[in-house]
């Protein structure tokens, strides 16, 4: 039987996803930098709710004010102790320049997390480029990290942290894992990375990034436009932080780089750089498991109506009961 050649995804996706590419291409300026007026016309924010919404109660947490460097909590409202729960760092996606923990998708998807998986979740509220370039994200999320090894006794059990990331979110929380192994953090121990259709690329131009067009959100302009906007002045796509296993990378083969689950999406123009990503991590001896969603498009696990987005939260539910075992 041959492969399918598009995505099978309901219209009421289809309808969505073209609209907010519509938007963001509206909000992108083709000098570089963004219309926020604009976008935040079309983005609506949640605020935070202390009265639980399916089991699950949230508050705002300011880190540093100076930099609007905050975070949003979901605790279960069922949970006799919070201060007893794994903690979730989550870095959301959004090219690195759109969406933060507030955004009414975001609000929901972490919402859900910690519902189905029962623990703490952290959504970090990073800056965004372009008027804040690498490595503004990455310091500001192990910021984060360092102010639960600090402050996080009380909102929950720092010694089983988990980060997690979704598209430029995963790319974020790679980095941010990194930062941790190399820091002597006191009471912070991560345990796991749940990297969701990370963004990564370089200079090449890799086989899906090429052949997978339906996918108006992460279409070759599009993500040559991100990483533009992201990086310092003058630097390429092999830069490290792009190219995480490409010329540049990090040595990790002697951090003890925390045992990842890889969400990999089937129509996902980036899947070739997301594979080689887990090629790197098993070569330099890291413990990785990818699980590939051959009919999905990028950005699937945000829509709950999806069969997929629910078997891929039994999955991340399954890894992390794993590494708690383990721990």
């Amino acid at each position: 039987m041959a492969a399918p050649t598009k995505p099978t995804i309901p219209w009421k996706l289809r309808v969505m996803t073209s609209l907010l590419s519509l938007l963001l291409k509206a909000s992108r300026r083709s000098n570089g930098t963004v219309n926020r007026r604009l976008f935040n016309l079309f983005d609506p924010q949640l605020p935070p709710n202390p009265n639980p919404i399916d089991g699950v109660t949230t508050s705002d947490v300011t880190v540093d004010a100076t930099r609007n460097l905050w975070f949003r909590l979901f605790s279960p409202s069922a949970s006799a102790s919070a201060a007893t729960l794994p903690v979730v760092v989550f870095f959301h996606g959004g090219g690195f320049a759109f969406l933060s923990p507030a955004t009414t998708t975001y609000d929901a998807f972490c919402r859900s997390l910690c519902r189905s998986i029962n623990a703490v979740i952290v959504s970090v509220n990073y800056r965004l480029a372009p008027e804040h370039r690498y490595p503004s994200q990455n310091d500001d999320g192990f910021d984060v990290v360092k102010y639960l090894d600090e402050n996080g006794a009380t909102l929950g059990n720092v010694g089983k942290c988990f980060l997690v990331g979704d598209s430029s979110g995963g790319n974020t929380a790679h980095h941010v894992a990194i930062r941790v192994c190399k820091e002597k953090l006191r009471f912070v121990r991560v345990i796991g990375l749940v990297s969701i259709e990370p963004f990564f690329g370089g200079q090449e131009r890799v086989e899906s990034e090429i052949g997978i067009t339906q996918d108006p959100l992460v279409s070759l302009e599009v993500t040559d436009w991100y990483w533009k906007s992201y990086l310092p002045n003058g630097s390429d796509r092999d830069h490290e932080v792009v190219n995480v296993s490409g010329p540049n990378a990090v040595d990790i083969s002697g951090l003890n780089y925390p045992k990842t689950l890889l969400i990999v999406a089937g129509f996902d123009p980036l899947k070739d750089w997301q594979r080689r990503y887990y090629e790197w991590l098993r070569k330099s001896g890291k413990d990785v498991e990818i699980i590939e969603y051959p009919n999905m498009i990028h950005g699937f696990h945000l829509f709950p109506y999806l069969p997929e987005a629910s078997q891929f939260l039994s999955h991340v539910n399954h890894f992390m009961v794993k590494q708690l075992a383990g721990s």
